[in-house]
């Protein structure tokens, strides 16, 4: 991996690609749509994730929908993410709305917990209603090199999914290399993830687009190869309407148009919706307000 060609690579795209006025506006809404609206604090809830859940079934005020015209899009958000104890809470305020829940798994965000009970959390999640679950990789088995061990995790929570997508979780920022991040992103695809994921949240390093990047590179080689598609998921620090934009250009360059969906592209931000929301309200009334003016999630 060359570090240089690829912190390169990444700082080309927004000045390669200047996207404004209404086009710009289009790709916030496709953003929007990309999101896992996510809450993952020690402090959550069941009357924030049910917060969490009015504002993914109404991410945009309805008369900033009726200003833009695009009411007949029936916005929406890609999935709510949320511990496991609130699986429940969400798959019941999301009830016929068609919102996936996904659950973050495993022993998150260390991903430490015993084998078995790591499995038992997945099934747990499903049985709860969850149809997305986020897993955290073994950071060990890549510092040792032992990919042989790494593949049969991920082949075990893929078994424990059943129809559930996984979405297997790398940190990242703890890895070391760009090399291990390669090695990691094409095992977990191997093994059956149907999404690579940058990020907890919690490191002290998450998404960046250099690595996201490599994992890109890493899909479309996969691609090339097998004929499989995986899905991408950079989480972790992406709190700006601009930040959402360099992503989208990133995909749309290296993997084309069909990753610029839900289905093959999430964005797990808490958030970034409330600068999405004035970005579009700053495009429509030619005036900034202030983020606490914008309804809580």
């Amino acid at each position: 991996m060359n570090h240089s060609a690829l912190e390169r690579r990444c700082a080309t795209l927004s000045k390669r690609r200047s996207i404004k006025k209404d086009w710009q506006a289009a790709w916030l809404l496709k953003s929007l749509r990309c999101m896992d609206l996510t809450t993952l604090s020690s402090d959550d809830t069941p009357q924030r994730v049910r917060r969490l859940c009015a504002k993914a079934r109404q991410p945009l005020r309805p008369e900033l929908i009726e200003s833009l015209g695009v009411k007949e899009l029936n916005l929406r958000v890609g999935a709510v993410c949320v511990y496991h104890a609130y699986v429940k809470t969400a798959v019941e305020a999301l009830k016929n709305t068609g919102i996936p829940v996904a659950a973050v798994s495993t022993g998150f965000p260390h991903g430490l917990n015993p084998m078995p009970r790591r499995i038992e959390e997945i099934k747990d999640s499903v049985t709860a209603g969850a149809e997305e679950i986020d897993i955290v990789i073994t950071r060990a088995y890549v510092f040792a090199g032992d990919w042989q061990a790494l593949y049969d995790e991920i082949s075990a929570f893929r078994k424990a999914c059943g129809a559930a997508h996984l979405k297997t979780i790398l940190g990242t920022g703890e890895l070391g290399t760009f090399r291990n991040v390669a090695k990691a992103s094409l095992v977990c695809m191997m093994a059956g993830a149907d999404y690579i994921k940058t990020s907890t949240g919690k490191e002290s390093v998450n998404a960046t687009l250099p690595v996201s990047l490599v994992m890109i590179r890493m899909i479309r080689e996969y691609l090339e190869i097998t004929g499989s598609y995986v899905g991408f998921k950079p989480a972790g620090g992406i709190r700006s309407a601009k930040q959402s934009l360099e992503w989208l250009i990133l995909m749309k360059e290296e993997l084309g148009r069909e990753w610029l969906e839900p289905q093959l592209f999430r964005f797990g931000a808490s958030g970034l919706l409330t600068d999405i929301e004035r970005q579009l309200e700053h495009f429509v009334t030619g005036r900034y307000s202030a983020a606490h003016r914008q309804p809580e999630t």
